[in-house]
């Protein structure tokens, strides 16, 4: 009876010791000193980063960073914890594994950044309609479809391969390069172009303007916002309506929608309710974003820079997402 005894004291005492462990645990959890976000690499992710750390360490006294990597990857951080926010979710460039994180609970949605933007495979107007200012004659006027591109090798010549035609695909390592990879053979244009995939955003961005400068034909992938968009006049080239069993087998469909969400970790909520209560708020556009971004390429500055000017610019968005009191604290180092 006493040894009997003896072993439920022992097993209680462990209860008790596994209960204080587990609450110590959650406690951990619970506390957070740096908020960690994701840049995925292109201009407007990092304007919109900006926006948001200045206001959260002014406002709610947080330390920030960013964490970057490919859009994957940096996406898979936000699933695990290691990233807390992510302020450019393109949801649907991430099926299926965007629609699996929510799901499971690991990563909340909590606002719509902005949804009225586009992507897909773009040629400057003046190929297909010409430009009488700047002297241009149109060189694929028939040009509609992305489909149609197979006709086109000599118009959109690879420099390093004149008997073949070259699209730009998105950069390596972002998740839309192998969806575009896939329209060259639902399409069949890997009969006469050559995929080429630039190295990064800047590389591509790069490329598009030498050609445009010039008047010279250019076809690739692009997206809006961006200042690219907002100052080069492009036109999308047509494929058909969005279809997801489509878009996933073979890739002959319409880009898909995105709503580009404000996401975070599934423990932001209860580590920084401030935050969270703060984001929730957050909403832009497709234009106000190209705002940042055109400024950017305009003034040659930094994304910081861009994401300060766009604050002082449009004082009047930023500041119905944060109270009074909190305002004054930001404009101070504005």
């Amino acid at each position: 009876m006493r040894k009997y005894m003896l072993m439920l004291v022992a097993i209680l005492i462990l209860s008790i010791l596994a209960a204080c462990g587990g609450d110590e645990d959650s406690d951990e959890a619970k506390e957070i000193d740096t908020i960690v976000f994701a840049d995925a690499g292109w201009d407007s992710i990092l304007v919109h980063n900006f926006i948001a750390r200045t206001i959260i360490e002014e406002a709610f006294d947080y330390d920030t960073e960013q964490t970057t990597g490919s859009t994957m990857a940096t996406f898979q951080g936000l699933r695990e914890g290691d990233i807390n926010v992510y302020m450019e979710v393109w949801t649907d460039n991430l099926y299926p594994a965007y629609d699996e994180a929510i799901e499971d609970g690991e990563v909340l949605d909590l606002a719509v950044n902005f949804d009225d933007n586009v992507q897909g495979i773009f040629v400057p107007t003046y190929v297909i309609e010409g430009d009488k200012e700047r002297g241009i004659e149109p060189v694929a006027p028939d040009l509609k479809t992305v489909e149609d591109l197979k006709d086109y090798p000599e118009v959109f010549k690879d420099p390093e391969d004149s008997s073949r035609g070259r699209i730009l695909n998105a950069p390596s390592g972002w998740t839309i390069e192998q969806k575009i990879s896939n329209k060259f053979d639902a399409y069949g244009l890997d009969e006469t172009m050559n995929n080429f995939l630039p190295g990064s955003d800047s590389a591509l961005v790069a490329d598009l303007v030498n050609k445009y400068e010039k008047g010279e034909p250019w076809v690739g992938y692009y997206w809006s916002p961006t200042w690219v968009t907002a100052k080069y006049d492009l036109t999308l080239l047509e494929e058909p309506e969005f279809d997801r069993d489509t878009w996933e087998e073979t890739g002959a469909t319409a880009f898909p929608p995105n709503d580009v969400m404000v996401s975070v970790h599934k423990d932001l909520p209860e580590q920084a309710p401030d935050v969270v209560e703060f984001l929730e708020k957050y909403e832009t556009s497709s234009d106000l974003t190209e705002a940042a971004l055109e400024y950017m390429e305009k003034e040659d500055v930094s994304a910081e820079e861009a994401g300060k000017w766009w604050m002082e610019e449009y004082e009047d968005v930023w500041t119905e997402w944060i109270t009074e009191e909190e305002v004054e604290k930001v404009k101070e180092v504005l």
